[in-house]
């Protein structure tokens, strides 16, 4: 289930092993706002979560940033991965960040919330099950499938296909990771929504591909 969350700039632990009553590690360096966070999450250090989501048994390794995206479950987000960095408005004179944060500048007595609804409209999707490596960052309105695999350093332009590996500047699919057969049945699975119980029954069959179709699929 997923905890919203206004604000938690505590934490509470400092070494990642002592879960809360939500079963969650969030390092007291992380700085949350606004954000839902699932059941066995870990917020390593220094990860920022800004009107975001990241639901059950994922985790972000550190010193990340997710904003107006959402995380699926047992995603593994590797040390200082960005998803959604702010987007500047290319198509005004200057792009500078005083033209929509005008309060700071004391420039207007109001920010200009036009723009930040159209960044919020350009969020991240990353599905269940994605590996995002080393220093990746995805931009503003891609959609990262189940399954998918983003290389170490990738800067994602565009959508990945569930299963899909992607890597380089621009990141481009190189393969998928199975067949479109295996990839159906697992889709179609959705293992990734069993409860509790089940995941403690059954976690032992999500170790081999063909034993686990020919169980469930």
């Amino acid at each position: 289930m997923l905890q919203y969350i206004k604000q938690f700039p505590e934490g509470n632990n400092l070494n990642g092993t002592e879960r809360n009553e939500f079963n969650q590690t969030i390092h007291p360096s992380c700085r949350i706002y606004k954000s839902s966070i699932g059941e066995y999450v870990d917020l390593f250090a220094n990860t920022t979560m800004f009107e975001s989501s990241i639901d059950d048994y994922s985790y972000m390794a550190g010193n990340g940033q997710v904003i107006y995206s959402s995380i699926g479950k047992f995603c593994s987000i590797a040390n200082q991965v960005v998803i959604n960095p702010g987007n500047h408005p290319q198509w005004r004179v200057t792009q500078h960040h005083m033209t929509y944060r005008r309060k700071s500048y004391g420039l207007d007595t109001v920010d200009d919330e036009e723009f930040f609804n159209w960044r919020r409209e350009n969020s991240c999707t990353i599905g269940h099950d994605v590996w995002i490596g080393h220093g990746a960052i995805i931009l503003p309105g891609v959609k990262i499938g189940t399954g998918a695999i983003i290389g170490s350093a990738a800067v994602v332009t565009k959508d990945v296909p569930d299963y899909g590996i992607a890597v380089g500047v621009a990141a481009r699919v190189i393969k998928k990771r199975f067949s479109d057969d295996v990839i159906s049945k697992l889709l179609k699975s959705e293992w990734w929504n069993w409860d509790r119980a089940t995941l403690e029954e059954r976690y032992k069959d999500l170790f081999e591909i063909n034993l686990f179709i020919e169980k469930y699929c």
